[in-house]
Formats: C-alpha cells, sequence, structure tokens
C-alpha cells in the first residue's frame, strides 16, 4: 500500500514515519522544497525527530518526498496535515486546505481516501473541502472516492507519547468512507475512536484546546489576583492538586503560543456567529491569554523601576522564544509579543532560546527574521539590565542565570529551586 502526506511539518512528519514503521509507504508532498531536501537527505528539520529514524525509513523505501503533487495518482490514499492560520483580521484561514484540496482534485481518482487532520471547524471536511474536491475532479465524496476526517494529536516534546500509541478519532463522510479510513489508520494506530460525522470528529478538536484554553486563562486570572494579594499562584497550585479527585493541574505563562491553543477557539467563536451563537467564556478566556504578555510587560517595568531604570535605553534579555519547553516551534510564541512590547518602549532586545539560533522569516513578527540567539556565558548575560523567562527549557542552567543575571522576570516559576538574592526575581 503507498500512501501520501501533505504537509511535513510537526504532525506529517512523525506520522509519516509511524506509517512507515507499519510497512506502508509513504510520500510526503510539501510546497518547501528545503523539508523535502532533507527528507530525501535523511535529515531532521524538527529537534524532537531522530534524523535516523528517518534515514531508516528513506534507506529502507518506506519514505520519500516530492514537491510534485503529480504524483498523487501513484497512491491509494491522501493524508491532509496543512496549516490553518487566523488571518490579520483573527478569522479562519483554511486557505491552505482548499488549495490542497484544489491541486489534489484534478489528479483524484476513483476509489481513492482523502482524509483531513488540520484543525478546523465543523463542516470544513464535508462542506469546504468536499465542494473543491468534487468541483476538480468531477467526482462525488462517498460515491467515486471516500472522503474522512481525523484530528492531529501531537504533543512535541513529550517524549512518553508515541503516535501508535496516541488514540485516533476518525470520521468518514458515509459509513463507507469511514470504514475506508479506519482500515488505513488501523496499519499504524492502535487505537481508533470512530465517531458518527466529520462535524463531530472537527468539534472533538477544537474542544480538547478549548478546555486547554479555558483553565489555562483560569489560572492566568487566578495569577494577577493573587499577586495582588501576596499569594504565589505556584505554590497554590501545587497544593490543589493533592487533592485526588475533582482537580486537574493548569499552569500560568506569559501567554499562550503554538499552532492549536492560541488559534482554535477562534474557528468555533467564527463558526457559531453563523448559527447567531454567542461563545462568550471562550472568547472570554481568549482575551484574558492574549493579555498575558502584557501583564508580564508591567511586571518588567516594575523591575525595573525598583532599581530606578526605565524600560527606554534599557537591555532586556527574552529567555525562551519556543512556544513550549524543549522544543524548536515558535509559532504564536508569546515571545514575540514581549520583544515588540520592549522595543516600541525603547528597550534593546534580544533573546536566548538554545533550540532556536536564528530566527526564521514567518508570517507572524517578519521583522524578527534573521536575529539571532546570544552567546550563553557571563559577559553576555551580565551586560543585560533584566532578563525574562518567558520558557523553561531544561537544558538552561538556571542556577548560572541566577549567579549572572541582575534582575529576573520569572513566569515559568523555573527559579524556583535556585537560590536567588533578595530581590532578584519578580514573579510574573
Amino acid at each position: 500500500m503507498k500512501i501520501a502526506i501533505v504537509g511535513l511539518g510537526y504532525v506529517g512528519l512523525p506520522l509519516s514515519l509511524q506509517f512507515a514503521r507499519s510497512g506502508i509507504t509513504v510520500l510526503g508532498l510539501d510546497i518547501d522544497v528545503a523539508k523535502v531536501a532533507a527528507i530525501n537527505e535523511s535529515k531532521s528539520y524538527i529537534r524532537h525527530i531522530d534524523a535516523a529514524a528517518i534515514a531508516e525509513a528513506v534507506k529502507e523505501g518506506w519514505l520519500s518526498a516530492s514537491t510534485d503533487f503529480g504524483r498523487v495518482n501513484e497512491v491509494e490514499a491522501v493524508i491532509i496535515c496543512v496549516p490553518t492560520p487566523l488571518n490579520k483580521n483573527r478569522e479562519p484561514d483554511i486557505s491552505y486546505v482548499l488549495n490542497t484540496g484544489r491541486n489534489l482534485a484534478t489528479h483524484l481518482q476513483k476509489g481513492m481516501l482523502v482524509v483531513l487532520e488540520s484543525t478546523t471547524y465543523p463542516g470544513t471536511t464535508d462542506e469546504d473541502l468536499r465542494g473543491v474536491l468534487e468541483a476538480g475532479s468531477g467526482l462525488k465524496a462517498g460515491i467515486d472516492f471516500h472522503l474522512a476526517y481525523s484530528p492531529e494529536r501531537e504533543d512535541p516534546g513529550n517524549p512518553e507519547t508515541k503516535v501508535a500509541l496516541i488514540p485516533k478519532v476518525i470520521a468518514g463522510h458515509t459509513p463507507a468512507c469511514l470504514e475506508r479510513a479506519k482500515a488505513l489508520y488501523g496499519r499504524a494506530i492502535k487505537t481508533l475512536v470512530p465517531v458518527s460525522s466529520c462535524r463531530v470528529a472537527e468539534a472533538t478538536k477544537l474542544t480538547e484546546n478549548i478546555f486547554r484554553s479555558v483553565n489555562i486563562a483560569l489560572i492566568n486570572e487566578l495569577k494577577i489576583i493573587y499577586s495582588a494579594m501576596g499569594i504565589d499562584v505556584w505554590e497554590v497550585i501545587e497544593a490543589a492538586k493533592t487533592k485526588p479527585f475533582g482537580f486537574m493541574p493548569f499552569y500560568p505563562g506569559p501567554g499562550l503560543g503554538g499552532h492549536c491553543i492560541p488559534i482554535d477557539p477562534f474557528y468555533l467563536a467564527w463558526k457559531a456567529r453563523e448559527y447567531v451563537q454567542s461563545t462568550r467564556l471562550i472568547e472570554l478566556a481568549g482575551e484574558i491569554n492574549t493579555a498575558m504578555p502584557y501583564f508580564v510587560f508591567q511586571q518588567a517595568v516594575t523591575a525595573l523601576n525598583a532599581v530606578r531604570k526605565s524600560v527606554n535605553g534599557s537591555n532586556i534579555l527574552v529567555l525562551g522564544l519556543a512556544y513550549k519547553a524543549d522544543v524548536d516551534d515558535d509559532r504564536e510564541s508569546p515571545g514575540y509579543v514581549l520583544m515588540d512590547l520592549f522595543q516600541e518602549r525603547g528597550a534593546r532586545v534580544s533573546y536566548y532560546d538554545p533550540y532556536l539560533p536564528a530566527i526564521k522569516l514567518k508570517r507572524e513578527h517578519p521583522h524578527w527574521a534573521g536575529s539571532k540567539s546570544v552567546a550563553w556565558d557571563a559577559p553576555t548575560i551580565k551586560g543585560f539590565d533584566l532578563v525574562v523567562i518567558a520558557t523553561r527549557h531544561k537544558n538552561v542552567n538556571y542556577k548560572e542565570l541566577a549567579d549572572w543575571a541582575s534582575f529576573i522576570v520569572d513566569t515559568r516559576n523555573a527559579m524556583a529551586s535556585i537560590q536567588t538574592r533578595p530581590g532578584q526575581v519578580f514573579k510574573a
């Protein structure tokens, strides 16, 4: 069996490797020439994916990559794993999904299976994607070809998660489409969770991420309230999570990043308006999380004021630019918002991140492209008036940070177990 996976990023590449390990020949398709070349040369461009795994799959002939969408006619199934960002008006942008569908449509053959994995609003698969596939191919979904949706469940940076062991929600446009999708994913994934429709599967993915967004917003709001009361929210969480029922720990931070949690609530809120429904709690959570970099910035202002310094003219270091610990993924990172805030107020801003030696050009914050991570040594770190910990990477030596830095704003409780000087650390 041979399949194609479109989009070789943080979802598509690990999924490709899992299918390859399961004895299915995978053709990876991407418009990024660099990614295609890297795979064919057995190189990894994602930190937590071992190049050896790619090399083995390529050597054995289970995995190859191409930019030629015409090769879709070689495969039995196509899985779409492309971005679904927000546009400048914070509305869903499914153009990558639709453009992929148009490219596939001209090569679609009878009996082929098309599966969408990209996170999106209910109705995308059976309305929008189906529409472009049918229009471009002259074939009918559920009759001439199979159409399905199965939301990705990736947890980058977590060594305990394995693609094969994460239960896979799956749905088909028709019962026959579902059975065809189950037959494919059953080859590579241990547990399948079939649901009644593509819309239910799309809503499942949104619900998973909105659940996190709302709970993180709650703990972020509590952080601000408890801070005003002189209470450490991190100590509160540690105590509360000893309760063996009715509580699940979530942790505060400088804002939300990544491709899911900061974006998915807007997808549902936008779609809900079509049905004259409001999403008050969801949108409020989004507002709280979006405001967190500004709270952190104000804490930084307070820290500098304590030593009679202003933001204007200060040297500021943002420590950690990835959106979460121990990954090299900086999509939607609140670190960029912090850097913008400091720079707009006249500060000289730098960053340090061991996983992001240089900032690549991207849709968001393109003005930082080309900036490089500073060196991690005493003379460099001592040269900053303030260090803001935005991401808690495990391989950062926080004891050295305490020895070298003048002042630290800690948004991740990274300095909790480190001996520091009185007044050196401000929690935010």
